[in-house]
């Protein structure tokens, strides 16, 4: 005789992918974006250390065009500051759905221990 999986477990089992799948998404996410802030704080200092004089160009596809060190400053700082905001949340985000994940676990958990006891009890009788 085959055991079967109670329905809710089941449900459970699927929620809990859903939840494992939805989290690797964020923390991808989340390292695409540490990378981009990364690189957008190395501009910065980069830009600081330049001299006034000293020429900075900006790439636009293949080409490199000539530009103002404090456009390109305050263009890399506002990108940073959208950045981080963004890591903020990504990071609220990811907080969250770990505290999910530990209830769908414990549920399932809960759930099984019951189907074991339940299982073995007509076993028994």
């Amino acid at each position: 005789m085959t055991e079967q999986i109670p329905p809710e477990l089941q449900h459970q089992l699927i929620k809990l992918q859903q939840l494992q799948d939805q989290y690797t998404r964020l923390v991808q996410e989340r390292s695409i974006v540490e990378a981009e802030l990364r690189e957008s704080q190395r501009v910065l200092e980069a830009l600081e250390k330049l001299g006034e004089s000293d020429p900075v160009y900006r790439s636009l596809g293949t080409v490199f065009v000539k530009a103002s060190k404090d456009e390109l400053a305050k263009e890399y700082s506002d990108k940073k500051d959208i950045l981080e905001i963004r890591l903020n949340k990504l990071k609220e985000q990811e907080k969250l759905l770990q505290e999910q994940i530990k209830k769908v676990q414990d549920k399932i958990k809960e759930l099984t221990a019951r189907s074991y006891s339940l299982g073995a009890g007509r076993a028994a009788g």
